[in-house]
């Protein structure tokens, strides 16, 4: 798993960080555990593989918000092992 967090310009409330859910899931079919701040900027999400970032940051352009950047990073579940 990938593990991708993208700085997003213009989120002002919960329903922009909806917004950008909800295009996230249309563009990155297999995004798990989608996460929007408006107050951090960002956004994250689980993929299995890198997304298309060009489509991503044309995606978000069309609902009015700029992606100033994304990070990814390899994603290794955290296990809370008793053993």
């Amino acid at each position: 798993m990938i593990k991708t967090v993208l700085k997003i310009d213009g989120m002002m409330c919960g329903m922009c960080e909806a917004h950008i859910n909800e295009v996230i899931r249309k563009i990155v079919a297999d995004a798990k555990k989608v996460k929007s701040s408006h107050m951090k900027g960002e956004s994250s999400f689980l993929s299995a593989q890198e997304p298309d970032f060009e489509q991503l940051q044309a995606a978000i352009a069309e609902t009015g918000y700029t992606l100033q950047s994304f990070q990814t990073e390899p994603y290794t579940k955290k296990f809370l092992g008793l053993f």
